[in-house]
């Protein structure tokens, strides 16, 4: 049974084509998205819906609750023992998202240091003293690659990587290993690409119609059931902004607009991440993607 994974940026078609394809080869779907996990979490990252789905099973959608913390490590372990059920039952499994840490976890083995409460509570102290954007800064110079891949507002995520690092005496990414040592060394890699300026206006288009649908009665709705007593839910994108315009800080329009903005910086961190993985066989939107992923599986 094949290991495929579709990746690439936000808005770039990754969750349809997974869709299609499963249909066509018998597979079933793995989410590599790390909002997609939250329940209620729907509008905001473009979960499909059930209808959306077309019969096909979806994994690791809708398996923690916003009060909940996800971590790297966590993922790891229960996307790849799905995965190995996926194949008990004879069938393909399809690794779809855009979150390229949570696919390399999957698919290589990173190792995970042990936490240190010591070195952690001093950083987290200094995140609140001097706040998210000193230790961001200091991961950038230790680490530009670790910064790549994290939001620079997920001081969690921050203090974690700069734990990491200085437990180690390593940089956070040293954990990621060459190919060669993937556990999946057969699976087929696609990324999935398009032109910068086609990608803004979908964006655009993205966020006006997630609004249009409602995300801030989504968001409204989360906050009854914890979405603020969490740190990882409450930092995603659409999320945070919509957080803010119930607070105050920002109107509607402003919300909206500050959505696209760090979603058109987020698929920037994106296509440098996965830029650099050799693995990746790119498809253009001007492509016919299904066709050519059946070609590849087959030549």
């Amino acid at each position: 049974m094949r290991t495929i994974i579709i990746c690439g940026a936000t808005a770039t078609g990754k969750s349809d084509l997974a869709v299609a394809l499963a249909q066509e080869i018998g597979g079933e779907i793995v989410n590599a998205d790390s909002m997609q996990v939250y329940e209620g979490m729907d509008i905001g990252t473009a979960k499909l819906t059930v209808a959306e789905r077309k019969g096909v099973t979806h994994h690791l959608l809708d398996v923690l609750s916003v009060r909940q913390d996800s971590t790297v490590a966590w993922y790891q372990e229960i996307a790849r023992k799905t995965i190995d059920e996926i194949h008990q039952r004879g069938q393909n499994a399809i690794i779809v998202g855009g979150t390229g840490l949570y696919i390399k976890a999957i698919v290589d083995d990173l190792n995970f240091p042990d936490t240190d409460p010591v070195v952690r509570s001093r950083l987290e102290l200094e995140a609140i003293e001097q706040g998210a954007a000193v230790l961001f800064a200091r991961l950038e110079k230790l680490d530009p690659a670790a910064a790549l891949a994290i939001d620079r507002a997920n001081t969690r995520r921050i203090v974690r990587a700069l734990e990491v690092i200085e437990i180690t005496g390593q940089p956070f990414t040293a954990n990621l290993p060459r190919e060669a040592s993937s556990r999946y060394p057969d699976a087929f890699h696609f990324g999935l690409s398009q032109d910068r300026e086609s990608l803004d206006i979908r964006v655009s288009n993205r966020v006006d119609a997630m609004w249009d649908a409602g995300l801030v009665e989504e968001v409204q709705g989360l906050v009854l059931t914890g979405l603020r007593e969490g740190v990882t839910a409450q930092k995603a994108l659409g999320y945070a902004q919509v957080l803010q315009l119930m607070d105050g800080t920002l109107t509607s329009d402003q919300a909206r607009e500050e959505t696209k903005r760090v979603t058109r910086q987020y698929i920037r961190r994106q296509d440098t991440w996965f830029s650099r993985d050799g693995r990746l066989h790119w498809l253009g939107h001007y492509e016919n993607r299904l066709e050519k992923i059946l070609a590849r599986l087959n030549s």
